[in-house]
């Protein structure tokens, strides 16, 4: 009956919204609420958020759920965070300056810095990440170099996700996936990195305790109650990072599935028994616990696709302008007849690190137009994944097939370019909230509807149809990829003009 069904709620509080959903047993969204966050930049690098905002933005979207559904019928939250944003706060949880958000990049000098203090290798080895801008520890190195009093006067140094525990419950915890992106957790030993951590001059008393997914990590308090609408005492379970949670999701937490989320930024990964290390991915602890995931990342995701046509199409106020260049490009050959992207627009990530990247168009002839530039530029992206998809494949790590999800996921053409490059039968979620899904799916383990994630997996995970690849046109992706991966290497090799 109707009365007794149970839920749980997953918690995705992403960069620029909170959503809270409600899921049932068979993973459909039955209620959810939505608030928004607010991004600040005081200047070109800076990119900021109130940590306020984030519980107020919370407290809207779990009000929405409770308000039609009865909170005694709730069996546990958990909560997916937008990863590298970090807050310091005082001894009474109070902020002491505005949270950094991962697109932040005061810092950008210190990952060469810290390279030459701790080694490149060494910080690749214990955090599973290459040196790069957006992990917190180049920010905690910046800090240190230039706010060391606040720095030390930190009492607490959190993530969303450990900061939205503390509103909850009364205390700040971290789990494995929260505390990985930071770049100062050991992915082999799952603790905080001492070695990092006395080179930083930081006390490991600042940052809080480690828990393992789905692990029950406190009770939302009387307080917390009243201003969300839950239960007192409903359980709350460890989930962490929308990366992680989005795999888990999708249901790649065994060998042969492959995630990517084709969304502002464009982000893939396959499971791995063992911590495999590149410069190809990111090294993530899984969000099961067991084993991890090899992750690729694209800062210019749909963000290059967006900008492309905010200034170049005439903006997108009328959305039909995605329908008309869907159809025209749909009718262009593989390599949109010889023009070439690179879409490094905010620099690079794997596979070359380089912050200066830039993007470009290569290739133009008088009989190109927008349907060209639109259809290089997906065919770009694509391939930049499916090249780190092929690194990945040649450490043995199966890929069977590939779940999509993100806003890009709804363009079918860019589905058949990840099918047809990759060789892949691509199937897209059912669920377009991935990341709360997750951290609804390790709810439920965590409440006891499920004996362990695989379980939880085969019961909420939800995808439509596969796209199968055409394999008469895996040569022409090839041969593009090729093409394509030259571009930065030609542009970075040219000598500068006199």
């Amino acid at each position: 009956m109707q009365s007794e069904e149970r839920y749980v709620i997953g918690i995705d509080s992403s960069t620029q919204s909170v959503k809270a959903i409600a899921w049932s047993k068979d993973g459909q969204p039955c209620f959810e609420g939505r608030a928004p966050h607010t991004l600040v930049s005081p200047d070109a690098y800076r990119v900021e958020q109130d940590p306020g905002e984030w519980w107020s933005a919370a407290i809207t979207a779990l009000k929405a759920v409770t308000d039609t559904l009865d909170p005694n019928r709730i069996d546990g939250v958990a909560i997916s965070n937008q990863r590298e944003t970090m807050a310091l706060m005082d001894h009474q949880g109070h902020p002491l300056a505005p949270a950094t958000v991962w697109l932040d990049r005061r810092a950008r000098d210190m990952p060469a810095l810290l390279a030459d203090e701790l080694g490149a290798e060494t910080l690749h080895a214990i955090s599973g990440k290459p040196v790069d801008v957006i992990p917190c520890v180049y920010r905690l190195r910046w800090m240190r170099a230039h706010q060391p009093d606040l720095l030390d006067k930190a009492a607490r140094i959190l993530s969303v996700h450990d900061y939205l525990t503390m509103r909850l419950s009364g205390v700040p915890q971290a789990t494995w996936t929260s505390a990985d992106p930071f770049g100062i957790f050991d992915i082999v030993s799952k603790t905080w990195s001492e070695k990092i951590l006395d080179h930083l001059m930081i006390d490991e008393g600042k940052l809080p305790r480690l828990n393992s997914p789905a692990s029950h990590i406190g009770s939302v308090s009387q307080e917390a109650a009243v201003e969300t609408g839950l239960r007192p005492g409903t359980p709350i379970f460890a989930a962490g990072g929308d990366g992680h949670c989005a795999a888990l999701g999708v249901g790649a937490i065994e060998p042969g599935t492959v995630y990517l989320n084709l969304g502002t930024a464009v982000v893939g990964g396959v499971w791995s028994a063992t911590p495999e290390l590149s410069g190809h991915w990111r090294t993530l602890v899984s969000p099961t616990g067991e084993g991890y995931v090899l992750e690729s990342v694209q800062r210019g995701g749909a963000f290059f696709v967006n900008w492309l046509l905010d200034n170049f199409a005439g903006g997108r106020a009328d959305m039909a302008v995605f329908q008309r260049l869907e159809a025209e490009a749909m009718r262009l050959p593989v390599g949109s007849d010889g023009l070439v992207v690179c879409p490094y627009l905010m620099g690079c990530m794997d596979p070359y690190w380089d912050e200066n990247a830039r993007a470009s168009f290569t290739g133009f002839g008088p009989d190109h137009g927008m349907r060209h530039l639109y259809r290089a530029s997906l065919e770009a992206i694509t391939l930049e994944f499916a090249r780190s998809l092929q690194e990945m494949r040649a450490k043995g790590l199966a890929a069977e097939r590939i779940f999509v999800i993100g806003g890009g996921a709804s363009s079918l053409l860019w589905r058949k370019m990840v099918s047809d490059a990759t060789g892949l039968p691509v199937h897209r979620s059912l669920s377009n909230e991935a990341s709360a899904l997750g951290a609804g799916m390790s709810a439920a383990v965590g409440a006891g509807w499920y004996g362990n994630f695989h379980e939880a997996k085969n019961a909420m995970v939800r995808t439509a149809e596969a796209l199968e690849p055409d394999p008469t046109a895996y040569e022409d992706w090839l041969m593009l990829s090729k093409r394509q991966a030259q571009v930065y290497i030609n542009n970075r090799e040219r000598p500068p003009l006199c």
